[in-house]
């Protein structure tokens, strides 16, 4: 039927049904470094907006930024679980580190993994090193207080605020309910227990917690919104774990660093780095958090501007003693890349660090760690290889971790590891 003879009803149905669906919103390598694969440019796909909801793999998409107009994540958490004994009413202060600046910003409250809905009372926003200047109440809908369901999210309305690169920020949250956090952030962060609200009190916070806690996500519109962000699926070792906590040197706060000081950039590299690493993750198995191909879309694909995912995942797998299968990491992989490529978004990778000296570090884990490493290097897997095997191993022991590289437990990199991580990587491959 052309538009010219469709009835004056159906186009008005037609009004009608678009007006409601606008109204939702869906809850190879190198040596020593990065070998870069050619791959798919990244693809502008369609953005979640403020709202509450649940994200879908068949869900909107990244809002990759373009022509400046879109956001960018500028820190990320990935939620792993609910907190055990949470729900009890207190004023949560989380402590965030910014890798990009903006002159607007928006965060992201989740309940993904709460059995009842969250009760988000008051959310503010400040930077922490004014925080009495610069505190705002965000909203939600227009609204301070909001209901988040279970298993949804709520992204507040956008807020003109002026965001600093490499700053920390406070993002306080008042609520009751249930809570699901990070539970390993490696910084300070503050909370109050009680049925006062101090989301908004500028003062400090006498109690301590090394948690984030509600808020998973800080995104940013500015000038270079356009540049997009890389974000990095990971273990511990992407998490930070052997770092001094507190000091941001996680090997992605490096790579963040570096991108942000270049005097030359390459054409479309990345400016943001989001981490999305989560302890004790791997590719086969959830033991904590949802495995890696499970929360793919939600962690990578679903970030804010994002055009660059890079996977650091597999040797947990191998360590918890359940299947080593050489064949079906790389099938996971590999998957991940496909799924990637489906979405316009480049997929990197790691090879597998050097675990020699664990206990659980055995000859069979050995085997199968070299083999999946092999296969990286190869070029048949991943885009382009950051190898963190030959960057971290020692060259007289090449099972084990360098001694300056070694925090001390023989598996997760010390500062000066993170930072040889970090420095061998090639912006121009992001």
């Amino acid at each position: 039927m052309s538009t010219r003879t469709r009835p004056a009803w159906l186009a008005a149905v037609t009004v009608l049904v678009v007006a409601v669906l606008c109204a939702v919103v869906v809850p190879s390598g190198a040596a020593a470094g990065v070998g870069v694969a050619r791959g798919l440019d990244s693809l502008a796909s369609a953005g979640v907006g403020p709202g509450v909801g649940q994200g879908s793999e068949t869900g909107p998409g990244p809002d990759t930024g373009a022509g400046g107009d879109g956001w960018v994540g500028t820190w990320y958490s990935a939620p792993v679980e609910a907190e055990p004994g949470g729900g009890a009413a207190r004023t949560v202060r989380n402590v965030v580190h910014t890798t990009m600046g903006g002159s607007r910003a928006r965060i992201t409250v989740s309940n993904l993994f709460g059995a009842a809905p969250l009760d988000l009372r008051h959310a503010t926003l400040a930077t922490a090193a004014a925080p009495a200047r610069t505190m705002r109440t965000l909203t939600f809908h227009g609204r301070a207080r909001i209901s988040v369901p279970p298993g949804g999210q709520a992204v507040s309305d956008p807020l003109t605020f002026e965001v600093p690169a490499a700053a920390d920020l406070y993002m306080s949250v008042y609520a009751a309910g249930a809570v699901t956090w990070h539970p390993q952030a490696l910084g300070t962060s503050y909370e109050v227990p009680g049925e006062t609200d101090r989301a908004a009190d500028p003062g400090a916070f006498a109690g301590t917690t090394g948690a984030w806690r509600y808020v998973t996500a800080l995104d940013v519109q500015g000038p270079e919104s356009a540049r997009g962000s890389v974000v990095v699926l990971g273990d511990s070792i992407t998490e930070g774990v052997g770092s001094t906590p507190g000091a941001d040197r996680r090997w992605t706060d490096v790579l963040a660093e570096r991108l942000r000081n270049l005097r030359e950039r390459p054409a479309g590299a990345p400016r943001a780095v989001l981490n999305a690493g989560i302890g004790g993750n791997g590719l086969l198995t959830g033991r904590s958090g949802p495995s890696g191909p499970d929360r793919f879309q939600r962690d990578a694909l679903g970030r804010a501007g994002v055009r660059t995912v890079i996977v650091e995942l597999g040797i947990n797998d191998l360590l918890s003693g359940g299947e080593r299968s050489a064949d079906a990491l790389l099938a996971d992989m590999r998957d991940l890349v496909r799924r990637g490529h489906a979405r316009g978004v480049r997929v990197l990778g790691t090879t597998l660090a050097p675990c020699g000296g664990l206990r659980a570090c055995t000859a069979e884990v050995e085997a199968v760690r070299e083999t999946v490493n092999a296969a990286i290097r190869g070029g048949g897997v991943y885009e382009g290889v950051i190898d963190m095997d030959r960057i971290l191993r020692a060259p007289d022991s090449p099972r084990e971790l360098s001694p300056p590289y070694d925090s001390g437990d023989h598996l997760h990199p010390s500062d000066a590891g993170y930072r040889a991580v970090g420095a061998a990587i090639d912006p121009g491959a992001l």
